[in-house]
């Protein structure tokens, strides 16, 4: 990865002068992958912030409770918050980064990051944290978006699947790195250890702040301004042939309305309507029927991925082992830290079969699995729950090993395929904010279930929490089926065109003449 990095600042990039292309110094088209392999890994680098608080969270919270003396709700409340206070984030974040770009948004949500976790972690009270999580929020919100946004803009089409999901990959590694600090900080006394799991969360946002300065913008964002000439610099290191970056920039300047016989490096985009203004009225005024279709999909997939409990499991993961019998602080952290194992292991593998076995493959099986798993889980959690003072073997094993298969089948599919899907699905112009609102939603029904987690397994019981879950997969399931259509392979700026009629079977073919043919099956 090193090597990669040092290739992101150092290789030589062609350029367009006067409508011709010139090589004057050309890299080998192997190491073009590997820019764009760089690229993605550095964006989604932000994603480690969110994980981070994530697991951290999860075992902090047994310190705070004890050292603030904290109620079940002011808990929490405190354990959800920081997903609630990240809708500010995700909700600018489409806007600054259509104004600033993609590329210093980034900068901007590890600044915000950077600050919370110094605030959490020099914490003395309740009000002082809740602050620090405000701050910490709204960088989480900017990263949230920004993170598959820039990267499904710079990768090729037939690795965007794979560079797309690196987003998750990285929630999922700060969320291992999360439950190991845990682990080791747990050893501090009280009042210690969980400033110190909280406030090491700042040191990735200097490492993102640094790692930043080897990116390059966006290409497609640097069409929207007009900069052709440096749009295509960037797609030249990230395509697999010269043919293909000019092809890719001939897409791009086509779904922004730049005629393609313009060739100069700096133009004014005609009518280009700049920093999202007219944006929200195509999108949720005076939606196409495509758009409507696209935006209800990112909206379902979103709500979907937290609705089904993943959080509820992310964060409670000692409290629900607790539930299943393992009685000592230790076990209960060390069990978490296989949850991370896991997790982190299964996001590997999604990835790197996303764009082999497609979208829908994959979001089908996992939502599948998902729910096998939960109804297991709660059905175990409730035979545990009505037998008090009685150790069931088997059914704190089968606990334990569905609360592993859940997090598993969710990581294969619904984790890393929510970020792809809705990354690329959307109309260059209305990607940022399109992408947002899939974001504010998803971090709405995060927060909602981990402000209420602990009220719904008191009221429910905690197996009836899961089975809850479990209903709620199914009805995803279903969602998925009937009205997501598959992507792998298209292009993003023919993305539309597979969308508008409210089912998953519509498709697209493109004659030989390039006329473009749409067929119902």
């Amino acid at each position: 990865m090193v090597h990669a990095l040092f290739l992101c600042v150092t290789m030589s990039s062609s350029g367009i002068e006067k409508g011709v292309v010139t090589t004057e110094v050309e890299a080998p088209r192997g190491n073009r992958s590997r820019f764009a392999f760089a690229c993605a890994i550095l964006a989604s680098m932000t994603s480690i912030i969110l994980g981070y608080d994530i697991g951290v969270m999860s075992g902090a919270a047994i310190f705070i409770k004890e050292d603030l003396k904290l109620s079940d709700v002011q808990l929490e409340i405190l354990m959800g918050i920081l997903n609630i206070y990240s809708l500010v984030g995700s909700g600018a974040a489409g806007r600054t980064s259509d104004w600033i770009g993609r590329r210093y948004t980034i900068v901007l949500a590890g600044a915000f990051f950077f600050c919370g976790a110094l605030l959490m972690g020099f914490a003395t009270n309740y009000p002082f944290i809740m602050v620090g999580r405000f701050v910490a929020g709204i960088g989480v919100g900017y990263a949230m978006m920004i993170a598959p946004v820039y990267t499904a803009e710079v990768a090729p089409a037939t690795s965007r699947g794979f560079l797309s999901s690196f987003p998750e990959i990285f929630i999922n590694i700060g969320i291992l790195l999360g439950y190991v600090s845990n682990y080791f900080f747990s050893k501090l006394p009280v009042h210690l250890g969980w400033r110190f799991m909280l406030g090491v969360g700042s040191i990735p946002s200097v490492c993102l702040a640094i790692g930043v300065l080897a990116m390059p913008e966006s290409p497609r964002w640097l069409v929207l301004q007009g900069r052709l000439g440096d749009a295509f610099k960037v797609l030249d290191k990230t395509s697999n042939t010269k043919e293909e970056a000019i092809s890719r920039l001939n897409d791009i300047k086509r779904a922004a309305g730049i005629p393609e016989d313009i060739t100069d490096d700096v133009i004014v985009v005609p009518n280009r309507k700049s920093a999202g203004k007219g944006v929200w009225k195509d999108l949720l005024v005076r939606p196409t029927p495509a758009v409507r279709h696209i935006l209800i999909a990112c909206l379902g997939i979103h709500f979907s991925q937290q609705a089904s409990g993943i959080d509820a499991v992310v964060l409670y993961s000692p409290s629900i082992f607790q539930k299943a019998g393992l009685k000592s602080k230790n076990d209960q952290l060390l069990a978490t830290v296989a949850v991370g194992v896991v997790k982190t292991l299964f996001i590997v593998v999604g990835t790197c079969v996303v764009d082999r076995f497609g979208r829908r493959a994959l979001l089908l099986t996992s939502i599948g699995g998902m729910f096998l798993s939960l109804t297991a889980l709660g059905t175990s959690l409730t035979v545990i729950d009505r037998n008090p003072g009685q150790t069931l073997k088997w059914a704190i094993g089968l606990s334990v090993t569905t609360v592993m298969t859940f997090v598993a089948t969710f990581s294969i599919g619904a984790g890393p395929v929510t970020w792809v899907y809705c990354s690329e699905i959307f109309p260059v112009r209305l990607r940022a904010q399109g992408a947002s609102l899939g974001v504010m939603l998803n971090r709405l029904m995060s927060g909602i279930i981990g402000m209420t987690f602990l009220s719904l397994s008191k009221g429910l019981t905690i197996g009836g929490a899961f089975l809850l879950f479990a209903g709620v997969a199914a009805a995803a399931w279903v969602f998925f089926f009937t009205f997501l259509p598959e992507t792998r392979g298209m292009p993003l700026e023919e993305m539309e065109s597979l969308f508008g009629s409210y089912t998953a079977n519509k498709k697209k073919n493109v004659t030989e003449e390039g006329t473009e043919v749409v067929e119902e099956h």
